[in-house]
């Protein structure tokens, strides 16, 4: 496996040795010992998440306060996205800023995201699953969300001038409720 820090370094993508032959292939896609050695902390998941989601889907910004923040591991098993992470550590040197990759089931890449950090993707293909292990259990009543296209933060989402030409963007009512940035103060 294949750890690298992006422009945020406390994001990390990994990206797998996927051996392939004429059966197929294999790749291991998770070894915690090794994870852990490559972020430089301790991690223990507690839930895994799957969703599937249908074209120009896009879900976030989403992020839960503490004490209940969560880690996630993401990655998808079928289709493609366009994965962001935007960091709301209000101590940070990178606060508000933001990283973003293309997630697939053809690249095999996956995407830590540290707890601090608001989530979100937009679906690239006709469809696609995601699965993600989190470092705490969802918490209701601390889940937060940023509108997805929030100025101050000025994420560069892949296709959307085609997209808002041709059909609407597919997002949650909660999500369309969500904060505008400057609405977490200095975040958290």
């Amino acid at each position: 496996m294949q750890y690298t820090k992006l422009k945020i370094p406390d994001i990390v993508l990994l990206e797998p040795k996927v051996y392939s032959d004429n059966r197929g292939f294999f790749f291991e896609s998770f070894n915690h010992a090794n994870f852990e050695n490559a972020i430089a902390q301790k991690v223990n998941f507690v839930q895994d998440n799957h969703s599937c989601s249908v074209k120009n889907v896009l879900r976030g910004l989403h992020y839960q306060l503490p004490p209940k923040a969560q880690g996630k591991l993401v990655r998808i098993i079928s289709g493609k996205v366009f994965d962001v992470a935007v960091d709301i550590r209000k101590n940070s040197p990178t606060f508000g800023k933001w990283v973003g990759v293309e997630l697939s089931a053809e690249n095999k890449k996956q995407l830590w995201i540290p707890a601090g950090f608001a989530h979100g993707f937009l679906t690239l293909t006709e469809s696609a699953e995601t699965l993600y292990k989190t470092t705490d259990y969802y918490a209701p009543d601390l889940e937060k969300s940023i509108l997805w296209n929030d100025s101050d933060i000025g994420i560069e989402w892949p296709n959307i001038v085609d997209i808002v030409q041709s059909t609407e963007i597919i997002v949650s009512d909660k999500d369309l409720r969500g904060d505008k940035f400057y609405m977490i103060g200095d975040g958290i």
